[in-house]
């Protein structure tokens, strides 16, 4: 076998896992988000950054606010998911590199002191632990609904400050009746894969 994770591990976050679009009512704990953030914390990034910043959107006022901003066809799952996350890059994560890379802690003002370079930056290495961060949600045994569809600067000033740039917000919960749309083709090896 070419993998040493068990099948059943393999479905679970990736072959039976798929974007959840309806969710049952039952609530998700802190204690299932904190066991998923102890998780997938421990996914690699450059220069071991931790950009990723989450936004957990639970009460009902701040489920409203959130609501308007989303795609129309986004609205009525996010209104009805038992917990929603706002994923956003904190652009100024280059203050905890010193505590996070100590190895070499000048890499804060080396690669990091101007803004553009730090946006960057902290965009790729957050996209990569919201990555992790969906794949943790289907280890918790919950179901993801990840989403690009919403207005990104009405989230911005409404729920996140000036150095946090929004990159997703994602539903979680177990997954209702009808939770999924077919299965969408993927890439073979022989299309994605080349050996020079």
């Amino acid at each position: 076998m070419s993998l040493v994770l068990d099948p059943a591990a393999q479905d679970l976050l990736f072959r039976e896992a798929r974007t959840a679009n309806t969710f049952t009512d039952e609530p998700v704990t802190d204690e299932q988000v904190q066991a998923i953030y102890d998780l997938v914390k421990y996914g690699p990034t450059a220069f071991n950054q931790s950009p990723l910043r989450v936004t957990l959107v639970r009460s009902p006022e701040a489920r409203e606010r959130l609501v308007k901003h989303m795609a129309e066809g986004n609205q009525p799952k996010t209104a009805t998911a038992p917990l929603v996350a706002i994923l956003s890059a904190d652009n100024e994560f280059h203050e905890e590199l010193p505590e996070l890379f100590p190895h070499f802690p000048q890499a804060k003002d080396v690669f990091f002191s101007e803004r553009p370079a730090r946006e960057q930056a902290a965009g790729l290495n957050a996209a990569l632990q919201a990555a992790y961060f969906i794949v943790g949600v289907r280890a918790a045994g919950l179901a993801a609904g990840p989403m690009t569809g919403f207005d990104f600067e009405g989230v911005q000033k409404e729920f996140l400050d000036g150095d946090h740039t929004p990159l997703i917000i994602v539903n979680i919960g177990k997954p209702g009746e009808d939770a999924w749309f077919p299965r969408s083709p993927r890439l073979e090896f022989d299309q994605v894969i080349t050996t020079v």
